[in-house]
């Protein structure tokens, strides 16, 4: 080979091969537009290059001609660390604002309607009973205690509460209507032992019941639902890199900077496949985020229909009374069959044999305006909150999944689908050729951006999943009308290591299920008279118990 051909094909292939054409012939190239970009980052430009150096104390950029020191190159990837969970956390700030604004939104609405139907109930009854009613508000009073202590937490049975505020009013009416006797504490508790026989309120306790029940359980596992989402959401969006992240953090957003193509931006399917690595663990969240986000939305439909806390509550105080009236109508046949039942009382020192009823139980209460439910929470009504809360709720669905596509199309993170060949590969400005990986941890095990270890699930993500696995559970319970606490039986709720997280079958065995279940409805939607409950159910089971042990005797 002549010798000036050869060396005319070695400075061609030098063109061909290195990007920097001008650097392979000795004449760097300037930094000015990376200096001027470096700043503007908030950076000192001191002992910062004004020309290309030789690139071999790279560690994470290609080590070719460069403009980066290896101080800028540490600067730069812990810059791109920052960049990144500010980018996570603000994408996210949509479906953290949800839970929290339509929590407050609700929590404020539950507990004035709360308020507006105890004082509702309160001036109606001073206003129609006086002094009577005063000296026995303690009643009324409890029985709004142990409703907002249900509603916050707090360990009450809901069935079990409202039976003793029947039979605490049962006892206390009992003594009005008979002022001319004394009542022993003993008798008074053989009296409310005849609430259910004598059924002196009526049908009221039995409706009540069912309404209130339901109703509460919706409300109460729904507000939990948007605390636990809240949390979730909270949590999740709080990120912390991994180092194999950060580098193809550093790579994707800041190598342009050492390549000396600052202007430049990542290619669009580039950024997707280092977002999908590093937000891998996030992903595997969004299976069971759907499944709560639709149990939310199952209830909130029960809070619009029949659940409805709102209808339940407004007139509660005309609900009582009207129990307070059939007390009144039955008042001699009550008195008859107790008398009959615990014994003739004796009569109070003093005074008359006459048992006359009180005058002022003679009042009847006027009927009840729909037009004056009291004015609730920001004046809304509960079927407007639940449909705004219900389209944020139906937004928020796939987001986990959907996160690396929400970033990556934010204009100051990519060169857009527009630029698919004018953007940032990794390596240079040129098209992003391999192919996009598709979600969750599992599927990055060939991921060309990202080191992921796949065997190592993050532990903090999968505390997460369990606690929206549980509340979905709970939800689903408080759609059918069943009121479930769950009692963590173990020391921790989700393992330690780098387990896989829980399984169907093995996660649920953790908690303890206590069940309260509301008094049955029919598919008419009519209540369904549920007194051969718990006590007759263990006694029908008592009974097949006794004949299995007698079968087995025989068999022998």
């Amino acid at each position: 080979m002549v010798p000036g051909i050869g060396a005319l094909l070695w400075a061609l292939s030098g063109l061909v091969l290195s990007p920097r054409a001008g650097a392979a012939d000795g004449k760097a190239r300037s930094c000015g537009e990376v200096r001027e970009a470096y700043r503007a980052k908030g950076f000192s430009l001191l002992n910062i290059p004004y020309q290309e150096i030789a690139g071999e104390h790279l560690r994470i950029c290609p080590q070719e001609y460069t403009c980066c020191t290896s101080e800028m190159e540490d600067k730069l990837s812990q810059q791109s660390k920052l960049e990144f969970e500010d980018l996570v956390e603000t994408t996210s700030n949509f479906v953290r604002t949800t839970f929290v604004s339509r929590h407050k939104k609700f929590d404020e609405f539950f507990r004035e309607l709360l308020e507006n139907a105890e004082r509702s109930l309160n001036d109606m009854f001073v206003r129609t009973y006086g002094m009577l009613y005063m000296q026995n508000s303690e009643v009324f009073q409890d029985l709004f205690i142990e409703l907002k202590r249900y509603y916050t937490g707090g360990n009450v049975n809901l069935e079990e509460m409202l039976n003793d505020f029947w039979a605490r009013l049962l006892e206390r009416m009992f003594q009005l209507i008979n002022p001319h006797y004394h009542f022993s504490e003993d008798y008074l508790e053989c009296v409310s032992k005849y609430t259910d026989q004598l059924k002196p309120f009526g049908d009221v306790p039995r409706k009540l019941k069912v309404q209130v029940t339901r109703a509460f359980i919706a409300a109460r596992t729904f507000v939990q639902g948007l605390t636990v989402g809240r949390e979730v959401a909270n949590r999740v969006s709080k990120v912390s890199p991994t180092p194999g992240c950060i580098r193809a953090l550093m790579k994707m957003l800041y190598c342009p900077y050492c390549r000396g193509l600052p202007t430049v931006k990542p290619c669009n399917n580039y950024c997707l496949n280092v977002m999908k690595g590093c937000l891998a663990n996030q992903a595997d969240l969004d299976t069971e985020w759907n499944l709560f986000i639709d149990a939310m939305l199952l209830v909130a439909d029960r809070l619009e229909g029949p659940f409805n806390i709102e209808s339940v509550m407004d007139p509660i105080d005309v609900k009582i009374s009207e129990a307070i009236m059939n007390m009144q109508e039955n008042s001699m046949q009550v008195t008859a069959k107790v008398f009959q039942g615990c014994g003739q009382p004796k009569p109070a020192p003093g005074l008359r044999s006459s048992r006359s009823v009180p005058d002022n139980f003679n009042t009847r209460f006027r009927p009840y305006n729909p037009e004056e439910r009291p004015t609730t929470a920001a004046g809304t009504s509960l079927d407007r909150l639940v449909i705004d809360i219900k389209e944020k709720l139906k937004l928020s669905k796939k987001f986990w999944s959907a996160l690396p596509y929400t970033i990556c199309k934010e204009e100051s993170v990519t060169a857009g689908l527009s630029s698919e060949e004018d953007c940032w590969n990794g390596h240079t400005k040129a098209k992003y050729l391999p192919e996009i990986m598709n979600d969750g941890l599992t599927n990055q095990i060939n991921n060309p951006e990202v080191d992921v270890d796949i065997t190592r699930p993050d532990t903090y993500i999968r505390q997460q999943i369990m606690a929206l696995r549980v509340m979905t559970n709970k939800l689903k319970n408080a759609y059918n009308g069943n009121d479930v606490n769950f009692q963590d039986t173990s020391d921790e709720t989700s393992g330690s290591g780098s387990g896989s997280g829980c399984t169907d079958d093995i996660c649920p065995t953790e908690f303890e299920f206590i069940t309260t279940d509301a008094p049955l409805v029919d598919s008419d939607r009519r209540e369904v008279d549920s007194s051969a409950s718990p006590r007759s159910q263990s006694a029908l089971t008592w009974v097949i118990l006794c004949l299995v042990l007698l079968l087995q005797r025989q068999c022998r």
